[in-house]
């Protein structure tokens, strides 16, 4: 019979490794909510349609990396490969837009694409992300930028860099999609057959691809900043003076398209040198169209996704242990309903507690004490029993006492 493994692309994440993501998730909540966000979660799946014309038919993600199938029903479902076309779905399914107030969301989870497992990416991933709907001012895109940036260093992280650029409007940017196809013509033989295709859908895709003959032709392409609208202009340049404002350092990439039709003016990205290659952690932009085109009012939107396994790489400073654990070890079988007692009143006070159920002799419960690295292990024996006491083993230090039980928890409070 062949082992069953876990799929291409995917993980187990255990102990120790798994102290990080808590200790991240917990993070994420803490921060956050300083900025009036609150948690949503969606579906892990939706329907197909939403990530088709959410994210765009011409996109990588669509095209090629999307995990979709049929129901019993023959609907078309599809895992979802990110969540902000999910959140908008939810918003507008669910009328938020005029229940709640302000319209800021954060969502934690995992989402799927099929693509070549690298480092720190997998095919089952995990994103959290901020959505922030109904606040068209640039200041609001500096406020979000900020968070992600400021939010990545109180992490520890390091070498932080951010490329900012704007990818202009539905005002501006039919005009200048003509222009760029006229050039990507004219460099149409130097171009993978991928970006010929995007020549007549979304040329803008072409700046993505990462095929070195498409990367030296599209340098020569005229760039969208150089084509925005007066709105798009004095919009960029307010996000740029509120950054100063908030002394957030970044870089001007004129080429950042980002790899989702929904972007609208502000978009950015923020990577690492601690990563090497793999550098990217976050990405986003404004979305000012997306929630229209998705069946809701016609309002503003701006967010970004972050990957948490990019996000833990160079957390390896981060020290995240399990929590204290008191053993709970019993002399002889007969003492064991003691044991079980002792533990119950242990719990309610809040302390993490194990129990050897196997009736093995004190020898071996102390090995597995070890083995679980167990602060204190308490002993009930003939003698405690009797004097209504338990004595307490420190197991990094060897050291032992002997305590009356009525002041247990007081010791504990002082020594644990």
């Amino acid at each position: 019979m062949n082992e069953i493994k876990a799929p291409k692309g995917t993980r187990d994440i255990f102990a120790p490794e798994i102290y990080k993501w808590q200790y991240l998730e917990g993070a994420i909540r803490a921060y956050y909510g300083k900025f009036l966000y609150q948690e949503i979660r969606t579906p892990i799946f939706e329907h197909s349609e939403l990530f088709s014309r959410g994210i765009g038919d011409e996109t990588e993600v669509v095209q090629k990396e999307m995990y979709t199938f049929k129901d019993k029903a023959d609907r078309s479902l599809t895992l979802r490969p990110e969540n902000t076309a999910a959140v908008v779905r939810a918003a507008i399914e669910n009328k938020l837009f005029e229940a709640m107030a302000p319209l800021r969301f954060y969502y934690i989870g995992p989402m799927f694409r099929y693509d070549k497992p690298q480092k720190g990416r997998y095919r089952q991933f995990h994103q959290f992300g901020v959505e922030v709907f109904a606040d068209d001012s640039p200041q609001v895109d500096a406020e979000v930028i900020f968070s992600a940036v400021d939010f990545l260093k109180k992490l520890g992280i390091d070498q932080i860099q951010l490329d900012l650029n704007s990818v202009g409007c539905p005002q501006c940017r039919p005009a200048y999609l003509q222009t760029l196809r006229q050039a990507a013509r004219a460099e149409e033989a130097r171009l993978c057959p991928d970006c010929r295709r995007k020549i007549d859908g979304n040329p803008l895709r072409i700046f993505d691809c990462k095929q070195p003959g498409c990367a030296e032709a599209s340098r020569s392409f005229p760039l969208i900043g150089d084509h925005l609208c007066a709105e798009c202009r004095d919009h960029f340049a307010a996000v740029r003076e509120t950054l100063s404002w908030m002394n957030v350092p970044f870089r001007l990439e004129p080429r950042l398209v980002r790899g989702l039709d929904y972007y609208t003016k502000t978009a950015f990205e923020v990577t690492s040198g601690q990563l090497g290659a793999q550098n990217a952690l976050l990405g986003g932009g404004r979305y000012n169209s997306l929630i229209h085109e998705l069946g809701g009012p016609d309002m503003a939107g701006i967010g970004f996704a972050a990957g948490r396994e990019r996000i833990i790489l160079p957390l390896e400073h981060l020290e995240a242990p399990g929590p204290k654990v008191l053993f709970v070890a019993y002399g002889d079988t007969q003492w064991l309903a003691h044991a079980v007692q002792l533990a119950e009143v242990l719990r309610e006070e809040g302390y993490p507690v194990y129990i050897d159920y196997q009736g093995r002799n004190l020898k071996k419960q102390f090995k597995k004490a070890d083995r679980i690295a167990a602060a204190f292990t308490l002993v009930l024996g003939d003698d405690e029993i009797k004097s209504g006491s338990v004595s307490i083993k420190n197991m990094a230090s060897q050291e032992q006492v002997k305590i009356s039980l009525k002041d247990l928890n007081e010791w504990l409070k002082k020594n644990y």
